[in-house]
């Protein structure tokens, strides 16, 4: 079967907050690695192979424009092209912006940046099947086939068969959309899978760029108006495009399905069975991972006596179980999530009021991620804080200064350039140098190996927001090193 010319576009603007401590609002559920050694979204750019060699257009938002590029760059793929939401508005708008980013012809492969597929292949033949319908001028989705009553998951009731061309292979594996049916309760979905004739909504699409924009303008022309003002007055910067962000902002809020594919009469769903799971709760990942023999799914340093039918977690340290069952333990550096896995989904009442309270746990690790690298606390008291920073080879801090805090550097590994006012020095390992509160200065390194350092601060005010930028390489305006 030939290549099919198909543009991905991948969604990852969401912050999977059922996941935390792992997820946070800065770094997100799209880029851990939970079931293999990529992150939800590398496995995502890389599920096409075979099908195309189209550069993925993503959409995210702003604030992790530096780590999806990041982890992008990694694979062996063109350079994506990076759409950079200013605020959420859901998933109508951001097709949209990656509607108006592609050609009208252009097959528009539409990926939850959030999902797993345990079997690629068959996702690549459903992609096939589909592909014809969608360049006739059908919006094509995509149905998972049902293997239990879920209730966490909207349903599509499929309609008639719809028969295409036998070298793209379709046949009665894709049908008409007869209706879609929100999250039902336990008895509903056992009467749908006891039907038949009822598929999982997946989320996913595949149309041509220039009939979405069709439909959306017959059934949400206000979400065209604004999308297309936002995408016309953006601009490019480095590898991101942004959207004019007061624009963007007055965008009507509303979902793919919401505001065309449950109205359209040209709506068709592809069956597929390929090991699909949205990854959107700790029950759904117990139910992905491979368990022991007691029924564990165990990960990192755990050692569990007498445990049954739980998910155990550790990232930094000994997570050790005695008698317990069905039990959720997720350890991070700096929090502990237990639950019972059947009162896990609860966790997002748990991250809203932690938000509610000001704490910094729901939005960052304690390992925070710059375009230059990284910094983690370290410990922190009255009137100072110890950091442990690493920046990339010939990467840069900006240029800046703060009113409240002088640091003290500490270079425990590699070379640092430092600019402090008018002057410029190396610093190599062993090696210190003092920036009085007030003055101008600048952090790079200028080696071939990461440079590691021990920051200490003093200061009446020790917040990310005691900056003034005066250069930064990155065009960055949001407060922090």
């Amino acid at each position: 079967m030939p290549l099919i010319n198909i543009q991905p576009v991948i969604l990852a603007g969401g912050a999977g907050t059922r996941l935390w401590p792992l997820s946070r609002e800065f770094f997100p559920k799209p880029l851990l690695p939970l079931n293999s050694d990529h992150s939800l979204l590398q496995e995502t750019a890389l599920r096409l192979d075979g099908l195309s060699a189209a550069a993925p257009i993503v959409v995210c938002n702003e604030e992790h424009r530096f780590l999806v590029a990041e982890q992008l760059r990694g694979l062996n793929l063109p350079s994506p092209r990076l759409l950079l939401e200013p605020a959420g508005r859901n998933t109508a708008p951001a097709l949209t912006l990656a509607a108006l980013t592609a050609a009208p012809d252009d097959l528009l492969m539409v990926m939850p940046a959030d999902h797993v597929i345990r079997e690629p292949e068959a996702f690549r033949a459903a992609v096939r099947r589909g592909a014809a319908l969608a360049g006739e001028g059908w919006l094509v989705t995509f149905g998972v086939v049902p293997d239990a009553p879920h209730t966490g998951y909207g349903y599509i009731r499929q309609g008639q068969p719809l028969v295409g061309s036998e070298e793209a292979g379709i046949g009665a594996a894709v049908h008409a959309i007869a209706a879609f049916v929100e999250k039902p309760d336990a008895g509903t979905a056992r009467g749908y899978l006891d039907a038949g004739g009822y598929a999982w909504n997946s989320g996913m699409f595949l149309l041509r760029a220039g009939r979405w924009l069709e439909e959306l303008e017959r059934f949400r022309p206000d979400i065209l108006e604004a999308c297309r003002a936002a995408h016309t007055a953006g601009r490019a910067d480095h590898d991101f495009f942004r959207p004019e962000p007061e624009v963007f902002r007055a965008c009507p809020a509303d979902s793919i399905d919401y505001a065309v594919m449950e109205r359209t009469e040209r709506g068709a769903v592809v069956s597929l069975a390929s090991g699909w799971c949205d990854v959107g709760s700790w029950e759904a990942l117990w139910s992905l991972m491979p368990r022991d023999g007691a029924g564990n799914a165990v990960q990192g340093d755990v050692l569990a006596h007498d445990s049954k039918n739980s998910l155990l977690l550790s990232n930094h340290r000994l997570l050790a179980t005695v008698g317990v069952e069905d039990l959720v333990a997720v350890e991070t550096a700096d929090a502990v999530l237990i639950a019972p896995r059947d009162r896990a989904q609860e966790v997002k009442t748990l991250v809203e009021a932690l938000r509610a309270s000001g704490r910094e746990e729901p939005r960052n690790h304690r390992c925070v991620h710059r375009p230059w690298g990284s910094y983690e606390s370290i410990d922190a008291g009255e009137r100072f804080q110890v950091k442990r920073l690493k920046v990339k080879p010939g990467a840069a801090l900006s240029l800046q200064l703060h009113h409240h805090r002088a640091e003290h550097w500490v270079v425990v590994r590699g070379t640092a350039r430092v600019t402090r006012n008018s002057e410029t020095y190396l610093v190599g390992e062993n090696e210190s140098t003092f920036i009085p509160l007030g003055v101008s200065h600048r952090l790079e390194n200028p080696g071939k190996v990461p440079l590691e350092l021990i920051e200490v601060q003093s200061g009446s005010y020790l917040g990310e927001d005691d900056i003034i930028r005066f250069e930064d390489i990155y065009n960055r305006t949001e407060p922090g090193p």
